[in-house]
């Protein structure tokens, strides 16, 4: 029953939210044709639940002619984002297409961030349960790093920073959260990303960044939102 309230959830929310931000995807969209022209999306497989992967969908932030080589991740200033897409990447708005996922089932309105298959291999050791769980638009992880980029160190390989530090911080806030998750947790989860998007963000989990090492020290604000969530 907790399944099938919780699809019934996704499709709500997702049916409800593209129907409102219709206007405001357009306007995206003709934004970035006319910066950059097509493509106006940007897919890339992700890790789905099991491990399988599925097409993700995005409005494009960097410029039309970056290819698919170059760093995974994005940084705060990243050199490869348009005007349009720093203004995307601020805002989060980059991230409405993902509602096409929702719909077709590939993911959750609230669920773990779903990893590009360039990080597949840190999912071990414990942290493959994440994988037991449908990737979501919005989560405990992407809402309490939503300014993850202004993280990394300058003296430190971002890759490196992001698989010995965030991915593990990020995967713990997971795995606290979505084994116990329910809908009333969800709608709190998605009250408090609706937030974020107008620049209210909780206080999140401080990596050490100088070590490279695992290991990162949660506020105490997090575990609260954690155990509220739950």
């Amino acid at each position: 029953m907790n399944a099938v309230a919780s699809r019934a959830f996704d499709i709500i929310v997702a049916s409800a939210a593209a129907l409102v931000l219709a206007l405001p995807m357009l306007v995206i969209a003709c934004a970035i044709w006319l910066e950059g022209g097509r493509p106006i999306l940007f897919s890339q497989a992700r890790l789905g639940k099991g491990g399988q992967p599925f097409r993700m969908y995005k409005f494009r932030k960097f410029a039309a002619t970056c290819g698919t080589e170059g760093c995974p991740l994005t940084m705060a200033k990243d050199g490869r984002m348009t005007p349009v897409g720093r203004v995307l990447a601020a805002t989060k708005l980059d991230e409405l297409p993902q509602l096409w996922n929702v719909l077709r089932g590939d993911m959750a309105i609230i669920g773990p961030r779903p990893e590009s298959l360039a990080f597949a291999d840190c999912f071990q050791n414990g942290f493959e349960q994440v994988l037991e769980h449908k990737p979501g638009l919005l989560g405990p992880s992407q809402i309490l790093f939503r300014n993850e980029g202004s993280l990394y160190p300058p003296d430190m390989d971002p890759t490196r920073f992001y698989r010995d530090v965030l991915f593990p911080t990020k995967a713990r806030l997971d795995l606290a959260y979505f084994p116990h998750h329910s809908v009333v947790g969800d709608i709190g989860w998605l009250m408090r990303g609706v937030l974020a998007v107008f620049g209210w963000v909780p206080s999140q989990a401080v990596p050490a960044q100088r070590t490279g090492r695992p290991g990162v020290a949660e506020t105490r604000e997090a575990t609260k939102s954690e155990g509220a969530a739950q």
